[in-house]
């Protein structure tokens, strides 16, 4: 299921599709003259779009290949890198970004292209950019304060807006196909001044695009993202397996250890009725239900705990349990694990326990020493949330 990890190949193999990649995108590149200052330059200038019109065609395509594809159950968006948010720092850097774009004609993905084709001033522009990278590491924490100011984990336009996923790709769709109109026409005008100029679209294979794009984004929009069922069904299959070797189930012993370790961030979610929960439940536990599993902002935060986060479900029925493992596990949530038998061997298993101020909802780490070191199976294995990611040239 996309997308893939190349490295699980062999690090070397993951290397060498690294390479071919970057390395494609090198050619590319170079084939659509971006190795040259001048047609880079010509943007700011109105006489040669092709930049911004090419970075726009990458946006929208990718946008809408994403979409479709998490909309029929073949991507899981889930595992897309999003890149955080830094509001105020992003836009000041964009702009000394810009200006330095403007100055030298390049930016620092197609120095290095120019630079490989042997052109002086993208050599030059490149060891620039080496040597500025340089001076802003050993200046950065003069200004730490602001680079890390207006912070925000994977926020997408959507969740800004307050909109669906498909009425977004469409809004950005029919604003990319604005800017394509205006680029064509404003290259028309600035490159033949002298020529009559009129408003009419005279290309009809961008006509034919432009609808081509159109109709994708209303098809996203239309089919809709699936919701944690259907994504299950789709993407679940990867999964299973660790389900029906009961790996998911830990021993409440294994919890208790869980709990005392300070490196581990423990998120506790009771699935259990409100008269059960105010009855008896575990320390810092969270009652929920499978309703709050639809929210985005419940999953947001459960899938951005760090490396150490380790979410815990508790049930007093295990189809409910596994039913909830199922629905956060397909929107992306690591480290996740079922109290086994939920809370009702809880007490019988730490039913005689001689510690002074012994507190049965939180048992402290010295409840282990009365248990043999075999008494459970070790199942929790921390691991990283891995996503696809891309980089700006």
């Amino acid at each position: 299921m996309l997308p893939l990890d190349v490295t699980e190949y062999g690090k070397w193999i993951g290397y060498l599709i690294f390479f071919l990649i970057g390395m494609g995108f090198g050619v590319v590149l170079e084939l659509a003259g971006f190795g040259d200052s001048r047609k880079l330059a010509a943007q700011f200038y109105f006489k040669d779009m092709t930049v911004l019109k090419t970075m726009f065609t990458g946006i929208i395509v990718a946008c809408l290949l994403i979409f479709i594809s998490a909309a029929f159950g073949i991507l899981d968006f889930s595992k897309i890198f999003v890149n955080q948010t830094y509001l105020w720092p992003g836009i000041i850097g964009g702009l000394i970004m810009g200006c330095g774009f403007i100055i030298g004609g390049y930016c620092p993905g197609t120095s290095v292209v120019s630079a490989a084709s042997f052109k002086v001033d993208g050599i030059l522009f490149f060891l620039g950019t080496i040597i500025g990278v340089g001076f802003f590491g050993e200046s950065v924490d003069s200004f730490s304060d602001f680079w890390n100011s207006s912070y925000t984990e994977r926020l997408l336009l959507s969740d800004w807006f307050g909109w669906s996923i498909g009425a977004t790709v469409v809004a950005v769709t029919i604003l990319a196909l604005i800017f394509f109109y205006g680029a064509e026409k404003t290259e028309e005008y600035f490159r033949h001044p002298l020529r009559k100029f009129s408003w009419k679209l005279s290309n009809a294979r961008y006509v034919m695009g432009g609808l081509a794009l159109l109709v994708f984004a209303l098809i996203i929009w239309g089919k809709g993202q699936p919701d944690a069922e259907k994504k299950w069904q789709a993407l679940g299959g990867q999964y299973q397996s660790t389900l029906d070797a009961r790996d998911v189930f830990i021993h409440p012993l294994e919890y208790v250890k869980t709990w005392n370790d300070s490196s581990i961030k423990l998120i506790t979610l009771d699935f259990r009725t409100k008269e059960a929960f105010d009855q008896f439940h575990l320390d810092s536990a969270k009652r929920v239900s499978l309703d709050d599993l639809i929210k985005d902002d419940f999953i947001f935060d459960l899938a951005q705990l760090p490396a150490q986060g380790v979410v815990v479900i508790v049930a007093d029925e295990e189809a409910q349990a596994v039913k909830a493992w199922k629905w956060l596990k397909v929107q992306g949530v690591t480290n996740l694990y079922i109290l086994e038998n939920g809370l009702h061997d809880w007490n019988q298993i730490f039913s005689g326990i001689q510690i002074e101020h012994f507190n049965l909802s939180r048992p402290s780490a010295k409840v282990l020493e009365q248990f043999p070191k075999d008494s459970y199976k070790t199942k929790i294995k921390l691991k990283t949330n891995k996503r696809a990611v891309g980089l700006c040239s």
